[in-house]
């Protein structure tokens, strides 16, 4: 069914010819029962405002007093007691005094200061000498006998040598001096003085040692 069709249909017509007849109604009812002039009534009731008053904060504190000056207690001054002033004598004037005799006594006579005691400084000890002889080692290695020297038939030898000794006592040096007969023991002797050990003086040294080589049978 189109829109025009629609348009034309009687009974839509009669539906809303019936919807006016009754809002006609309820006006008129109303109009007669008394629902308007109520309604008129509460509308011309006065209208109550009510305001409200706004909160106001608490007034700040006062301000703290301002802190008192504490004055110093004035102090009386102290008055002085009235001292008269002293009495000045009046200067009298004295006679010159009259000498009746002159004494002459001597001046004390200085006391006698003792000189000091002289003190007589110990002996200084006598200086020792450059090259030592019998000293006495506290540990010792005797030289031992060349087996060679037995095989050539060399039966007794004699070797002189100097020791340099250290603050410690060890010997830091052995030099031959005298050899008889010549370089037949120096080996032997060097290699046994070197292991010597003398005792420690604090000061190094130079000792003599004679060693003599004797085969006996």
């Amino acid at each position: 069914m189109d829109f025009a069709r629609q348009q034309r249909d009687p009974a839509r017509h009669v539906v809303g010819i019936v919807f006016v007849i009754l809002v006609h109604i309820s006006v008129i009812y109303a109009l007669v029962t008394g629902l308007a002039r109520k309604a008129v009534e509460v509308i011309k009731k006065p209208l109550n405002a009510t305001i409200i008053e706004e909160i106001k904060a608490p007034p700040p504190p006062p301000p703290p007093p301002p802190p008192r000056k504490i004055e110093p207690p004035k102090v009386q001054p102290v008055q002085q007691p009235y001292v008269p002033p002293p009495d000045i004598p009046v200067p009298t004037t004295q006679s010159e005094p009259v000498i009746s005799s002159v004494t002459t006594t001597p001046p004390p006579e200085p006391p006698v200061i003792a000189p000091p005691p002289v003190v007589v400084a110990p002996p200084a000890p006598a200086p020792k000498p450059a090259i030592r002889r019998g000293v006495t080692p506290i540990f010792r290695v005797e030289p031992i006998y060349p087996k060679d020297v037995i095989r050539a038939g060399i039966e007794s030898g004699k070797v002189v040598c100097r020791l340099s000794i250290d603050e410690k006592g060890n010997v830091t040096d052995v030099r031959i001096v005298e050899s008889n007969p010549p370089r037949v023991f120096d080996s032997a002797v060097v290699r046994a003085l070197s292991q010597w050990k003398f005792q420690p003086e604090g000061d190094r040294y130079i000792a003599e040692i004679e060693v003599n080589f004797s085969l006996t049978n």
